[in-house]
């Protein structure tokens, strides 16, 4: 029995009860604290392929020297690259913030665009950057798929997709609108702290009598 359109919203209240118990995603707390379309834009180029602790410690400390497009173009890129150490490819990350900051004062008048085509022409950011943007500093629907996403609704067995990519668009068929925003945050702090990729924490797992654990050959 897997979970589907018309049991999710069950399976999200759940999670929303116990999400205060886990560590919320770094740029979920980020967006929260400031809903900075611009902090939030470059949190997420940080973000990449770069564990939350180096995020939540390089971040602030960029943003203490620049926090809009115009001050972080007087920043040279080696001064950059030192700020953000020691998230994942720091060079070509300080190089891709200031080209989107061009991007930004040149064709957006400086403003972040709310719309997820126009933030896909950004050198840089792809869709998962895109729709976090649209929907934690934007409020707007869209669905941002990382690997906790993408796992978690195949394990489900909310769709059945074999990369990134197909389950955002899997998602957009199949999960209703309402809870496109949350959906996220949710399932990004649940996948850190309980449904793990390997060996998944079942014994705490809230939804575990709902959940059909496609794919887990192992759990705790």
């Amino acid at each position: 029995m897997r979970i589907t359109r018309s049991t999710i919203g069950r399976v999200l209240r759940i999670l929303r009860k116990a999400a205060p118990a886990w560590n919320a995603p770094v740029l979920t707390l980020m967006a929260a604290e400031r809903r900075d379309p611009f902090l939030t834009l470059i949190g997420c180029i940080l973000s990449l392929r770069t564990k939350d602790q180096a995020t939540a410690l390089a971040a602030p400390r960029l943003f203490a020297r620049a926090d809009t497009p115009s001050q972080m173009l007087e920043l040279p890129q080696e001064e950059i690259e030192r700020l953000i150490f020691p998230v994942g490819f720091y060079r070509t990350k300080a190089r891709v913030i200031l080209q989107i900051c061009r991007d930004l004062l040149v064709r957006f008048g400086s403003k972040v665009p709310d719309r997820l085509d126009d933030l896909l022409t950004l050198n840089g950011v792809g869709r998962k950057t895109a729709n976090l943007v649209v929907t934690e500093a934007f409020g707007k629907p869209g669905i941002c798929v990382d690997t906790h996403v993408h796992r978690i609704s195949n394990r489900w067995g909310l769709i059945k997709t074999n990369s990134p990519e197909k389950s955002e668009k899997a998602l957009r068929e199949e999960l209703p609108r309402r809870y496109w925003i949350e959906y996220n945050s949710l399932l990004v702090a649940f996948g850190q702290t309980i449904c793990q990729p390997v060996s998944p924490w079942c014994s705490r797992c809230p939804v575990r009598h709902l959940c059909p654990r496609i794919g887990v050959v192992h759990c705790r």
